[in-house]
């Protein structure tokens, strides 16, 4: 059955705005809906409406496991009622509230919901923090930053090392997820944190809730100093997904179904993907894989054993996941005759990948799966922009979303964007000076980003991702370099062999990479056992020729010496978490790479042995 696109998406309908200084107002003419007071009235609703619903699902024993463990949402609603009793006698609150140390999961779900439950925000860390971190200088950042009245960590074998690193930076409990406390005084086990629930004291701290409470706390990746707190209100999040639903009325009709491995300590995966489902009265079964190397093969396993309506990933998954479709067409079909919308989000994707799923899709489903993008931050709950309709290429994001206002400001060349609407922040947590400067004199959000028009004439055909403002630079000739456009058509042109590149060039006569190697991609290329030493994978002639092809395919691409680079440098270590070089979504921050790698960059400058030249 052919799946029209104006069955899911609801037709733009923009308005442009043109202000004497020469910015540019867009919004939607769609007005937002009224939308709920509370995260909480959706779970509520849907243990009423569907009690016996599958809710959420995760295999405990990850891709080992045949079975499931299933949550519907009627023991959903028990189970989060009960941990909120517990939490009102902990005390918790904005200025105690619940950090949760765990990767996605149905206790850190519940403990989250619970939290939101009964009045108190929840803190989701990113996982790294506390177990890559080498000296979680990050992790007592944000938890001195929370000071919190609980502590949630799956076990004191995996995490006794963050939880000692903190120790000294609150006074809360520690809840177990495996129930195992031994050894530390102040924790506490799951089970006896959930043991007792008083559903009438639960209701009263759960009504005395609103707009204005405070749901979340979520850090940004810290790239360029500490960790900053985003305060997430109810109304962020409600408001957020009923502008959603009224852009994708197919949710309200058929509810999601996910598959999803996207960090919830991230907007992307635990506010725009979570909500979604549970606003939809929707199931969510956890991915406990990523697109990375030794879990991919996780999601695989899950993704033949579920039965996805929208697919939701970044770029090197979508990636990943093309890669394997084309090898297996049993698993191919399977993933696709259920999609109807394939999402991609957290950086660019490049048009290979983009004409690979359409392409896949038409072949195999019979017509092609609606492959959108959006864009926004976490101070912006994530909705800013939405892609909904199939745009003629890759990178679109679309349109301003019901409720959205958005101001695109001329700067050094380029529009700049800002973003006014009740999804946005009220600030930092317990950051005044960082809220002050976010913000414009119009009380537009400052997120340093740069667009274009698709068209400059009629706003809904949408607006393109035009890199960082504060990335891009000029060549000695002073010509600028649009980093974020030229780093999409490098790892295009440098496939398979890049998994991620950074830009260098400043103030000079021409561009050069730094590439994140693809390891696994390199020593296939050049027939080599899985555990050949990296390095002799990416000094090996076939590599440094493919690479050689690749640079000189990005020149043929045309353009001046702004849009290619004429040397590469391939590096076998990947990007660093402690240094902020990547974030949880996988997008590498050029400006963390380029000061902690300077040597790098001075290599190329030099043309070293191990520099790929044209």
């Amino acid at each position: 059955m052919t799946i029209g696109h104006e069955y899911l998406f609801a037709r733009p309908d923009i308005a442009m705005e043109q202000l004497p200084d020469g910015a540019v107002i867009l919004r939607s003419r769609t007005p937002l809906r009224a939308f709920a007071n509370r995260a909480g009235d959706w779970l509520v609703h849907w243990a009423r409406v569907a009690p016996d619903r599958v809710f959420l699902a995760e295999r405990p024993g990850g891709e080992t496991s045949k079975d499931w463990t299933r949550v519907t949402y009627a023991q959903a609603l028990a189970r989060v009622e009960a941990l909120a009793t517990w939490m009102i006698g902990a005390r918790l609150s904005a200025a105690r509230p619940l950090a949760i140390l765990s990767d996605n999961g149905v206790d850190h779900a519940l403990l989250a919901l619970a939290a939101m439950h009964m009045g108190s925000p929840c803190a989701p860390i990113s996982q790294a923090y506390s177990l890559l971190s080498k000296d979680h200088a990050k992790l007592r950042a944000v938890i001195g930053l929370l000071t919190p009245g609980a502590i949630f960590a799956p076990s004191l074998a995996s995490f006794g090392a963050a939880i000692h690193a903190v120790a000294d930076l609150h006074d809360g409990a520690v809840i177990v997820g495996d129930n195992d406390t031994r050894g530390m005084a102040n924790a506490v086990a799951l089970a006896d944190a959930r043991a007792r629930r008083d559903v009438e004291a639960v209701n009263r701290a759960f009504l005395a809730t609103g707009p204005d409470t405070i749901a979340k706390f979520l850090f940004t990746s810290g790239s360029t100093g500490e960790p900053k707190g985003v305060i997430n209100t109810q109304r962020m999040l409600c408001a957020s997904q009923e502008s959603k639903a009224q852009i994708w009325p197919f949710v309200e009709t058929t509810p999601p179904v996910i598959l999803d491995w996207l960090p919830w300590s991230h907007t992307f995966g635990g506010n725009h993907n979570f909500n979604m489902v549970l606003r939809n009265g929707g199931t969510l079964y956890i991915d406990g894989g990523k697109p990375a190397p030794g879990a991919f093969g996780r999601t695989l396993a899950n993704l033949r054993d579920t039965s996805s309506t929208i697919h939701f990933n970044v770029p090197r998954g979508l990636d990943l996941l093309v890669e394997e479709l084309r090898k297996d067409a049993a698993l191919a079909r399977h993933v696709l005759s259920s999609l109807r919308v394939i999402f991609y989000a957290g950086a660019a994707l490049p048009q290979n990948i983009w004409d690979a799923l359409l392409g896949m899709s038409r072949d195999i489903a019979g017509h092609p799966v609606a492959l959108v993008s959006s864009w926004g931050s976490t101070e912006t709950a994530p909705l800013a922009s939405d892609c909904h309709f199939q745009a003629d290429r890759a990178g679109n994001i679309g349109v301003p979303a019901p409720g959205v206002e958005l101001k695109l400001v001329p700067n050094a060349g380029k529009r700049e964007i800002r973003v006014r609407s009740p999804f946005v922040m009220p600030g930092y947590w317990k950051r005044d000076d960082l809220t002050r400067k976010a913000f414009d004199v119009d009380g537009f959000y400052i997120i340093g980003d740069a667009v274009r028009m698709a068209d400059a004439n009629d706003p809904n055909k949408g607006l393109f991702f035009d890199g960082r403002v504060a990335e891009d630079f000029k060549l000695m000739s002073g010509t600028w370099v649009s980093v974020g456009a030229l780093r999409v058509k490098a790892i295009e042109m440098l496939a398979p062999i890049a998994s991620d590149v950074v830009i260098t060039g400043h103030d000079e006569e021409e561009i050069g990479l730094l590439v994140f190697a693809n390891v696994p991609a390199c020593r296939a290329l050049a027939e080599l056992p899985d555990d050949a030493p990296a390095r002799v994978a990416l000094d090996h002639p076939t590599v440094v020729d493919r690479a050689r092809a690749g640079l000189r395919a990005l020149k043929a691409l045309g353009g001046g010496s702004s849009t290619y680079a004429t040397r590469a440098l391939l590096m076998e270590e990947p990007p660093s978490v402690d240094a902020g070089e990547i974030t949880d979504k996988g997008y590498v921050n050029q400006r963390a790479v380029l000061a902690r790698r300077a040597e790098f960059v001075a290599t190329l400058r030099a043309l070293g042995e191990r520099t790929l030249t044209l």
